[in-house]
């Protein structure tokens, strides 16, 4: 028996661990604008960036009130996943080990059919709102009903606090749990794929170098080249709606 030879008697050969980075760039086919490449939301209108800074948001009810005026007209809430999201869930459904860590806060991924257990949003999900007092957390669309309805910044109903979009702002710190189960993936995966992500947030972009350390493949796809494409195993500039279903086709 060669290297490459399976015994039948084994059962089936194991399937590799297979953990995506999906950043802004995966959601641009869906109509959600990135943040920071040329037609970006912060080179658009630097002043946003102080909609989703959290010393900004507590400390000013009239940035609070952009804020939430932002959020009434995104286009995230009314985004379909695309091509890319689904050859996600298709590979998934096919039985290989895929998890998600998403820089992305928009559920996509969910959406296209991805159980959210095998889901982490290192940045928190932007379909909820939690208390920044009492914590209690609601969702997103609640809150946009009652923006709409005349109220220009919701006060938590539990205790009057502020109420935010249940995702990290700019000046917060991840989650703990949720970045060491991250980096836990980044360890034990045997294929990394970055998607879409300039690699350049940290600690998310940390991740791939990681992964790489530890023996994984590591493929990157990103249009505009990224601080980690020299320890790449494959770099892909096509377009991700095209080029990720072929890559997770020939995975799968």
């Amino acid at each position: 028996m060669t290297g490459t030879d399976h015994d039948p008697a084994a059962g089936p050969p194991r399937r590799p661990l297979v953990a995506i980075l999906s950043g802004a760039g995966i959601s641009t086919d869906s109509g959600i604008p990135d943040y920071r490449g040329p037609n970006g939301l912060w080179r658009r209108d630097p002043e946003a960036e102080k909609l989703v800074t959290y010393d900004a948001y507590m400390a000013d009810p009239e940035i609070r009130r952009r804020s939430w005026r932002m959020r009434l007209d995104s286009p995230a809430f009314r985004a379909r996943p695309n091509a890319a999201h689904e050859a996600v869930a298709r590979l998934e459904r096919s039985g290989a080990p895929v998890r998600v860590i998403t820089q992305n806060v928009d559920g996509l991924h969910q959406l296209a059919g991805m159980p959210e257990r095998k889901v982490l949003e290192l940045h928190g999900t932007a379909r909820a709102v939690t208390c920044t007092r009492c914590r209690a957390r609601s969702s997103m669309a609640w809150a946009l009903e009652r923006v709409a309805a005349g109220e220009a910044d919701p006060p938590c109903l539990v205790c009057g606090g502020i109420l935010k979009s249940a995702t990290v702002m700019f000046g917060q710190r991840l989650d703990p749990q949720v970045l060491g189960t991250a980096l836990g993936l980044a360890k034990a995966a045997e294929v990394f794929l970055a998607v879409g992500t300039t690699l350049q947030v940290h600690p998310a972009a940390s991740l791939a170098g990681i992964a790489a350390e530890h023996g994984a493949r590591l493929v990157i796809v990103n249009a505009d080249p990224t601080p980690y494409d020299e320890i790449a195993d494959e770099v892909v500039r096509e377009p991700i709606g095209s080029a990720l279903p072929r890559l997770l086709t020939d995975l799968g």
